[in-house]
């Protein structure tokens, strides 16, 4: 007989995007399972986190003392050797003012530690977080996904019925096509990534010594990511016509790329691969650029890797998974809130149009620097274009790839819905937000006065509290 679990929300998947929107809702009261498959902690590829994601979603999580206490590597921006010019190029995240003071680093992470905290914390928000929990399918009744079906790793049987799913599971969900329509790869990006582990590579001089560094060569390019003193994450996105260069030994085949890359191979010459454990195998990953036709129907919201992946040339996969459970959480939780929340397809057409926007600007951004004939000004200026931004266009280039283009509060000024929870701000100068007298708002807080006003007709703002989504303040007659 099947066990049948009754709740408010499934969430599918253990990773950020998961982790992000299952506290998210739990801190809200409502009740919330969390099903991975695996037991963590369990290896995982993405270690190069953004601004928008440390300083902005982590600190709504409320695991910025975990994260400090990790001794994670500190990045404060990126290191390049692409396009025209022939020297290593370098940018700061302090640059832009959206990424000022304490908020102008990021981190390198190991995903295995990383991941795990985000998972504990949900646990401790009250999410019954069930590990090696594999789902198999959707429950569907009258049209609208109403549960889960899943195996234990006792060959147990289960339903968790809920009023929502998130498919949170990453590009090899099992559930994803449920939602409809197809996964549209990329005809741009048809690259595939070979990557390892090795101990004893050289680091940049300080402040540098915890950027990413990207290297770009005839083949394609290279990633260099600290995730320690001694620890670090090397790969290579080749170009489509270099695919059979991978066909043998996986390990050899990176090898003798690196050699073919003298910057990479001079930062690794007095380094080993790591050769056993978790990190000890050369993996690859391919096919990892596409787009969901569709990411919710009734009873079903694809977040994350579920619903699109890009490139990792500027490490957006984090950024993307966990404002998407960021998004997804505010529809949901004005959904379960009662009467007087807008429609349902209202709720979820905002997550799905802000969704899309924040992948549309990296997708866009991305395709013009992959021309690699160009030089950084031109880059900066491109991220201008794309973005829209009336910034410079270094500080345009900057936010975007710190996760701040999109003028989201939550991303970027964090604190002030924290303030707002806690009811250290006074009720006045919300009162005044709410009113929609915006600058003083913005004077007074530090937030961004923009998203008070929709971003299409007919659309939603972030709440006050930053959990909810509401119909935007009239402007005074």
């Amino acid at each position: 007989m099947t066990e049948s679990i009754e709740t408010d929300v499934v969430v599918v998947g253990g990773g950020p995007c998961g982790s992000t929107v299952a506290t998210l809702v739990a801190q809200q009261g409502h009740r919330v399972v969390q099903l991975e498959k695996e037991r963590f902690p369990r290896y995982q590829i993405g270690e190069s986190l953004l601004p928008s994601t440390v300083q902005g979603i982590c600190r709504l999580l409320g695991v910025s003392d975990e994260l400090d206490a990790a001794g994670f590597p500190l990045k404060r921006g990126g290191t390049f050797r692409w396009g025209a010019n022939p020297e290593p190029w370098t940018f700061a995240f302090g640059i832009s003012p959206k990424f000022a003071g304490s908020a102008s680093t990021a981190y390198q992470v190991e995903r295995m530690k990383f991941d795990q905290i985000l998972l504990e914390n949900a646990r401790k928000h009250g999410v019954d977080v069930r590990e090696e929990h594999s789902v198999t399918d959707v429950i569907e009744e009258d049209g609208r996904v109403c549960g889960v079906r899943c195996t234990d790793d006792a060959g147990v049987r289960r339903e968790f019925r809920a009023r929502y799913v998130v498919d949170a599971s990453g590009n090899k969900s099992r559930i994803h096509a449920r939602v409809g329509g197809k996964r549209q790869y990329s005809e741009f990006f048809r690259n595939i990534a070979l990557f390892g582990y090795f101990t004893g590579g050289k680091r940049m001089p300080a402040p540098t010594e915890g950027n990413i560094l990207a290297v770009a060569f005839n083949s394609g390019w290279f990633w260099y990511i600290p995730l320690s003193d001694e620890l670090t994450s090397v790969g290579v996105v080749l170009h489509p016509d270099a695919l059979k260069r991978i066909e043998g030994d996986r390990a050899s085949a990176l090898l003798e790329l690196i050699a073919e890359c003298p910057l990479i191979a001079d930062y690794l010459s007095d380094a080993e691969r790591v050769t056993s454990g978790p990190y000890g195998e050369v993996r690859v990953r391919k096919d990892y650029s596409y787009i969901q036709e569709k990411f919710w129907r009734p009873g079903l919201v694809l977040a994350g890797d579920a619903a699109c992946f890009i490139d990792p040339v500027f490490s957006s996969g984090v950024h993307l998974a966990t404002y998407s459970g960021l998004l997804a959480a505010r529809s949901i939780n004005t959904a379960l809130g009662g009467t007087g929340a807008p429609e349902e397809t209202t709720l979820f057409e905002e997550f799905e149009v802000r969704y899309r926007q924040e992948y549309a600007r990296f997708h866009d951004f991305l395709v013009a620097f992959y021309d690699k004939h160009s030089d950084e000004e031109s880059y900066f200026w491109k991220a201008k274009r794309v973005t829209g931004s009336a910034a410079s266009s270094m500080q345009s280039f900057v936010d975007l790839v710190g996760g701040g283009s999109s003028d989201e509060r939550a991303l970027v000024d964090a604190g002030s819905y924290l303030d707002r929870r806690d009811g250290d701000i006074d009720d006045m100068i919300w009162a005044v937000a709410e009113a929609g007298a915006n600058i003083q708002v913005q004077a007074a807080t530090g937030g961004t006065a923009d998203e008070q006003y929709p971003l299409r007709p007919g659309g939603l703002v972030p709440s006050a509290d930053g959990l909810h989504w509401a119909l935007p303040a009239q402007p005074a007659a």
